[in-house]
Parts: structure tokens; C-alpha cells; sequence
């Protein structure tokens, strides 16, 4: 369930100016506000490290906010050090409540895998969110009816919501009232649904971690790949920020959530194995 059914915008709980600045670039270079559609948040930010060789990977990472809030330029601090695995990564906006309730960020969220996947054809897509943008990315990577599921060949879930009520978020108008949002069809389809990566603070008291076990039950036995990691004492935020380079410099990180990533983008197929 949503704890206090509202999922908190990254701003509110970090100071995301000085880690994106204490973030070193190195040999990324971003290519700011490319359209994947018509709508003025349709628009994503492309980092691509030097020398990258064309099979390398493609992470699209969606962020978080409670459907209400986030800016693609605020996940430098992300992107960075993602793309510094050998990995394209792209970081889309997508509409957000009030301009938006669901499915519309769903869709969203469907349209930019599609526009990056024709764009960079030759690469393998992984689709990563964390919190309310892991919802949006598992809906699209799980799920046939958003139209991008065949282009999506791994999903990574930090933190994610995917089975509640419109009344565990704020406001529920965000869901249309609806009773109940499942985040991907049960039974999942083997023959359909890609490798997954689920990890989740213990300590999460927005999203709770019973959201990454009960899917993780579920892939195993549909017979998807899953590895599903908790960390003790790391909170909601906390498995997000463990990206963060000065983070991770400063021993503060709790887990090793980029390990993790880098793990699973290299082996595609992890797995089906539950660890903590």
C-alpha cells in the first residue's frame, strides 16, 4: 500500500541542486529537450557517454513524484552515473495531474519507449522508474495493452507502487476513482513479460515493501526472470539517491543499488532468485 497515500517528490526530501552538482559529467554529454511527441511535456533528455559502441544498452529512466511533481533536469544525478555503465540513457517528462490523470502519464510513459526504441533500433531497452515512475514504466513493460511492451527487454523497479486504491493517493481524482490499479495482468504471460530487477528500501514508509515482494511472488511463478533485493534501514528515497556518486563516495549509500543495475543490464536473463 501507499503509506500515507502520497508518494513525496524528490525535491521536497533531498537537496537535488547540490548533488546534481557534486555529480561529475565526466565523459557523458546530455542532449537536452528532445520531442518524442506533440505535447509540451513531451520531452526527454539524452546522455550519451563517449565512444559508445552500438550494441551498448538503452536505460529509459522514469522518475517519481506522486504524478504531481517532477522535472527531467533534475535527474542528472541519475542519469550520469547510469550512463557511466555503458549505457544510453534517456530521462523522459511526461504529463503530469492536473493536466493529466491516469492513463494519460502511462501512455506517456509508452510513447517516449517507442520513440526511443525507433530511434536507436540496435540497442536492447531497458525500462527503469523509480517510485510513481516505476508504476508508469512497469504498466508499459508488463502489459501488452500500452503497445510498447515488445520493445522493452528488462524492467528495473526502485521503489514502486503496483497494486492499490485510487484512495491510498493524492488526490484520488489522479486514478478517476477507480477501485483498484494493477500495474501489469495477473498471471503475468511468460512468454511475454521481460527479466525483471526490484529493489526496495526496508524502511520505505511511502511505498511499502510488500509492493516489490508480492510482484516478485508473482513473476516467480509465472516463470519470469525476477531478482528482488531489499535493503534494511534504506528508505523511499534512499534507494534512489544510492545512484548518486557523492552519495556512494561518501559511504552513505546502504546497498548497492548501482551494483545491482549494472549486474542486471549486463545479463539480461537474471536469476529467479529473492535475496536481502
Amino acid at each position: 500500500m501507499l503509506a500515507s497515500a502520497t508518494i513525496l517528490p524528490l525535491a521536497a526530501c533531498s537537496p537535488i541542486g547540490i548533488v546534481n552538482a557534486l555529480t561529475p559529467a565526466g565523459s557523458v554529454r546530455r542532449e537536452d529537450g528532445l520531442a518524442y511527441g506533440p505535447m509540451a511535456r513531451h520531452r526527454l533528455d539524452l546522455y550519451r557517454p563517449d565512444d559508445l559502441p552500438p550494441e551498448a544498452p538503452l536505460l529509459v529512466f522514469v522518475y517519481g513524484g506522486g504524478w504531481r511533481s517532477g522535472e527531467r533536469g533534475e535527474y542528472g544525478f541519475v542519469a550520469n552515473p547510469l550512463a557511466g555503465l555503458g549505457c544510453l540513457v534517456a530521462v523522459p517528462d511526461y504529463r503530469l495531474w492536473p493536466e493529466a490523470r491516469y492513463p494519460g502519464f502511462v501512455e506517456d510513459t509508452a510513447l517516449a519507449v517507442q520513440f526511443m526504441a525507433a530511434r536507436e533500433p540496435g540497442r536492447r531497452l531497458v525500462l527503469m522508474g523509480h517510485s510513481a515512475g516505476a508504476f508508469n514504466a512497469a504498466c508499459v513493460a508488463l502489459d501488452q495493452r500500452w503497445g510498447a511492451q515488445a520493445r522493452v527487454k528488462g524492467f528495473i523497479g526502485l521503489a514502486g507502487p503496483y497494486d492499490f486504491g485510487a484512495d491510498e493517493v493524492t488526490p484520488p481524482e489522479i486514478f478517476s476513482g477507480m477501485p483498484r490499479i494493477l500495474a501489469a495482468p495477473d498471471p503475468l504471460d511468460r512468454r511475454t513479460t521481460p527479466p525483471m530487477l526490484l529493489l526496495h528500501g526496508e524502511a520505505d514508509e511511502t511505498v511499502r515493501p510488500t509492493h516489490s515482494a508480492v510482484m516478485a511472488a508473482r513473476a516467480r511463478e509465472a516463470g519470469v526472470p525476477v531478482r528482488h533485493v531489499t535493503y534494511p534501514g534504506m528508505s523511499h528515497i534512499g534507494v534512489l539517491a544510492a545512484i548518486a556518486a557523492p552519495v556512494r563516495a561518501l559511504g552513505l549509500a546502504g546497498g548497492d543499488v548501482l551494483g545491482e543495475v549494472r549486474a542486471f543490464v549486463a545479463q539480461p536473463a537474471p536469476s529467479s532468485a529473492s535475496s536481502t
